[in-house]
């Protein structure tokens, strides 16, 4: 029971996903032109290592989409809420726990969609990418998603309308994305910023992309593993919890 309300949720909020051909478009025209507009424009004054600002923003680009898409799945729980069929899946015989993990795998996924577009784009900036470290990408595009995806649940589950969630996730995504070094690379800065970036748990996050893509990290692997897996832990059981007391 279980898993089957896990793969229910989960496969439920895909098909309306597979629906929204211009949501689909949307979030990866975005990152695309930020790619391709400020790559571009920026390629003549910046230079990362032996590559291109195309090449070190890439990677960023890619923790944008990430991001983006993770958190905002969760306005599926809002939508629920207001047409009642979160009500139906709460009087359901399956645990609550449940419900929010198949909404955090559902999110996660979409996610790894909209990764998998973003990908294609990396021959026509230089970067060839093998099939592990396509892997390498995918695994820590998920682990990041299913993180932010909780985060997301998080507040929708305690938020009545769409207008509140918009403003509280933009508050704390923008700020996020920002100064996660996704943009810009993070030695050097001033020490009050360096603070905040250290805090930031995307950082950690564009950190091991940009060293699975192009081979540059700042942080030890390990370290960035850890500081992931620590945040995808706490979110989830934010969620869960969410769900278990106030919905």
């Amino acid at each position: 029971m279980f898993f089957d309300a896990i793969y229910v949720i989960t496969l439920r909020d895909l098909k309306r996903f597979s629906r929204e051909k211009p949501r689909i478009v949307g979030s990866v025209a975005m990152p695309a032109l930020w790619l391709i507009v400020m790559g571009t424009g920026l390629n003549t004054i910046f230079r990362a290592g032996t590559g291109t600002y195309t090449q070190f923003m890439f990677p960023g680009i890619v923790a944008m989409t990430t991001l983006f898409t993770s958190v905002f799945s969760s306005t599926s729980v809002i939508w629920d809420k207001q047409f009642g069929f979160m009500k139906e899946i709460l009087v359901a015989p399956v645990p609550r726990t449940s419900i929010a993990l198949g909404k955090a795998l559902s999110g996660s996924l979409q996610a790894l969609v909209q990764v998998a577009i973003m990908l294609f784009f990396s021959p026509f900036i230089g970067l060839s990418l093998s099939p592990l470290m396509i892997g390498k990408v995918f695994a820590i595009a998920f682990l990041i998603s299913f993180s932010l995806t909780s985060l997301g649940l998080f507040f929708a589950a305690i938020i009545e309308s769409h207008e509140g969630f918009n403003v509280i996730i933009n508050f704390i995504v923008m700020p996020m994305f920002f100064l996660s070094g996704a943009l810009f690379p993070i030695e050097n800065l001033p020490a009050w910023l360096t603070v905040i970036v250290h805090l930031d748990p995307l950082t950690y996050g564009v950190d091991l992309l940009r060293g699975a893509i192009i081979g540059l990290n700042v942080y030890p692997t390990y370290v960035d593993g850890v500081v992931l897996l620590f945040f995808a832990a706490v979110m989830t059981l934010l969620a869960v919890a969410s769900f278990n007391r106030r919905m």
